[in-house]
């Protein structure tokens, strides 16, 4: 879980522009709108909404990415994941061990039949490390998305526990 001590690390995540460019989100202002995300965050973690988690090596407390489980629906048993990580630390496998990690979890430990992403079309690389997991492209929606005077795409990918498990 995400506590305040990892404010200015999740603060430089969400307002480096390599990291938000395909995350459609308001970036915070200072770290303090960051501690009571963080806050907002514990309270959805309470309340079941969703699971978030960070990313770091052992031998350091400094988070360098996060992902975890949003719009999250135990009466589907379904969840939409998502994940960023510092530029400085992609092509490493990182992502890849947390992406396993976390699909595991949803799968084993929170019976979940299904994971979905939602993507913005432009990003590649969220595209294919999905598809390395063995998400399959279910849908792909023109303008369903309103974010800063535009409207943008969405991808769509899912992963069924049973494809999980026969990869």
């Amino acid at each position: 879980m995400i506590i305040a001590d990892d404010a200015e690390d999740l603060f430089y995540l969400r307002t480096n522009d390599q990291v938000m460019q395909y995350v459609e989100r308001p970036r915070p202002a200072n770290v303090e709108e960051v501690v009571k995300m963080i806050h907002d965050t514990a309270l959805q973690i309470e309340r079941g909404e969703l699971l978030m988690w960070g990313i770091s090596l052992h031998s350091t407390a400094h988070m360098f990415g996060t992902i975890g489980f949003y719009r999250m629906s135990s009466a589907h048993f379904r969840a939409e994941i998502g994940y960023m990580l510092k530029p400085s630390h992609g092509s490493m496998g990182f992502m890849s061990e947390a992406l396993s990690a976390v699909i595991d979890f949803g799968f084993d430990h929170m019976k979940m039949h299904s994971i979905e992403a939602d993507i913005n079309p432009a990003n590649e690389r969220s595209r294919n490390i999905l598809k390395k997991h063995g998400f399959k492209k279910k849908a792909y929606f023109r303008e369903n998305y309103y974010f800063e005077g535009i409207f943008l795409d969405s991808e769509i990918y899912g992963l069924l526990k049973s494809e999980w498990q026969n990869r």
